[in-house]
């Protein structure tokens, strides 16, 4: 393998685990100083969490709600241009035509926006005793899926409940993702329970890397986050996680090691579409 080959082969990812706050312009510096903070450490690929601009929770999602571009999004535009990174921007509540959405917006090192991805599957759940949560209650889901280009390979972007269904990381892996990255806001029952385990099964059944990326933990909040930003190979082993508190974390994504894997194992070329198949029905970035 040529140097440069090899080199391409090999990026740097940063997963911003930040605290957040109820004022929002300390959560748009908090999130700009970490971003210079994982560049400045090699990061060229970085990932913010789930809501970092807003505290997490149906009563917050309209008051800290905005367009896109608006505050937030220009933030995370220049962050990106002023660090040249690929700044995956977590999510924020969007609204838009009177609808409220959990979006996430990525920005390459130009500071231009390269999508707009709009979480699909709404957390809506009751776990008797422990917790209920209806995201339905003020939030739009989105309708497509999310895929953007690198110099290094192609990314699948979903949010926190999207990642509990397994199809959409099949189909993110069969249009070319090695990478599939998850800004999540996991809580104190479901996060021991099936944070690490869903993003070890996505990474594994996909041969992909898997990056997610958690507020970090605020034992005062209504809404308690697991914490625990997690990168995976496609191994399924974790290579790099966070424990609850405030943390940038790192992982060395090793493109021909993906590629060794998928050659050793190829379920790719093993699958029996002649007895089953995974489609999208919806195309597009938003």
């Amino acid at each position: 393998m040529s140097t440069l080959a090899k080199a391409m082969s090999m990026f740097r990812l940063a997963v911003v685990q930040m605290q957040v706050t109820s004022v929002k312009a300390d959560n748009l510096s908090r999130a700009r100083r970490l971003v210079k903070e994982a560049a400045g450490q090699g990061g060229q690929v970085v990932l913010l969490p789930e809501c970092f601009n807003s505290p997490y929770g149906t009563s917050f999602f309209p008051s800290y709600a905005e367009r896109i571009p608006g505050e937030s999004s220009q933030m995370l535009s220049e962050a990106a241009k002023e660090n040249k990174v690929y700044l995956v921007g977590g999510s924020i509540p969007e609204e838009d035509g009177g609808k409220l959405y959990n979006s996430c917006t990525v920005f390459g090192p130009d500071g231009q926006l390269i999508l707009k991805h709009r979480k699909i599957h709404l957390f809506d759940i009751d776990v008797p005793g422990k917790i209920r949560f209806q995201e339905s209650e003020t939030l739009s889901p989105g309708s497509s899926l999310s895929v953007f280009e690198t110099p290094f390979c192609k990314v699948g972007v979903g949010i926190c409940y999207d990642m509990r269904f397994a199809e959409l990381a099949q189909l993110y892996s069969r249009k070319g993702c090695q990478l599939l990255v998850y800004p999540g806001a996991f809580n104190m029952t479901t996060g021991p329970a099936h944070w690490e385990l869903l993003q070890r099964g996505r990474a594994l059944d996909n041969q992909v890397y898997v990056a997610t990326a958690s507020p970090a933990r605020d034992e005062t909040a209504s809404y308690v986050a697991w914490g625990h930003s997690t990168v995976v190979n496609p191994w399924g082993e974790v290579i790099s996680k966070a424990g609850p508190e405030e943390a940038v974390i790192y992982a060395d994504i090793d493109l021909q090691f993906l590629a060794d894997i998928r050659q050793q194992i190829p379920i790719t070329a093993q699958r029996r579409n002649d007895i089953y198949a995974v489609t999208s029905t919806q195309e597009g970035t938003s």
